[in-house]
């Protein structure tokens, strides 16, 4: 066998946007405790960061599977994710129905008047699926969130995940998607911006900045 054969068949596969799989749940968890805090490392700030992807991660895979889509480093493994639903509305009610009951227990409501700590700020969130539904937002019925580990950004892996999220929705007939991002993840509104989002004023949100954008492949990206 030539050298070049045997570089033929021991080369690593190149990375790959693919539909998620059970298999990657405990790589998406990680992802989202890596990237959830303003897009760095959450772990220093919470005591328990898994309740991150309680809340942003494993419920769209468990509510919304067919819309979950990694990127594959190669070797099967997740380093990267874009997950979402078509429907606000319908998600935040399976969310209260269907997904806290599972993780309630865990991650308790915080009482009135306690410290507002990261983890209870969260555990707050968890259990207010309702926020999620904002009128301002009627227009923009799907939402996203897409988050890829720091040493896979920046090669257009980000580009790839949301084009076939958006995709996958335009399929669908859904007209419209939006995505909520903390105000102070400068890299990542630049990049929602060169991916033809728009931002959206809604009164009340602070540190949050709500982006949105068309389905359709002909809204305008940047390079």
């Amino acid at each position: 066998m030539t050298e070049t054969a045997k570089t033929a068949r021991t080369a690593p596969a190149a990375a790959a946007v693919r539909p998620y799989r059970p298999a990657d749940a405990a790589d998406l968890d990680d992802i989202c405790v890596r990237t959830g805090h303003n897009g760095g490392d959450s772990r220093p700030v919470y005591a328990d960061p898994a309740v991150l992807p309680a809340i942003f991660a494993a419920p769209y895979v468990h509510l919304d599977p067919e819309l979950a889509f990694v990127l594959d480093d190669g070797a099967g493994r997740a380093v990267g994710y874009v997950l979402g639903t078509a429907d606000t509305a319908r998600f935040a009610a399976d969310f209260r129905t269907r997904w806290l009951p599972r993780v309630a227990d865990r991650y308790p409501a915080p009482p009135d008047g306690a410290p507002a700590t990261p983890d209870a700020h969260m555990a707050r969130l968890l259990h207010d699926p309702e926020r999620m539904i904002v009128p301002r937002l009627a227009a923009y019925p799907a939402h996203l969130h897409i988050d890829l580990l720091p040493e896979w950004q920046g090669r257009g892996h980000g580009r790839e995940l949301m084009r076939t999220f958006l995709d996958a929705l335009h399929a669908r007939g859904v007209p419209a998607v939006h995505l909520v991002m903390a105000t102070a993840n400068t890299p990542a509104r630049a990049f929602y911006d060169r991916m033809g989002f728009h931002e959206i004023e809604v009164p009340g949100f602070t540190d949050s900045t709500c982006l949105g954008r068309g389905t359709a492949p002909d809204t305008v990206v940047t390079p």
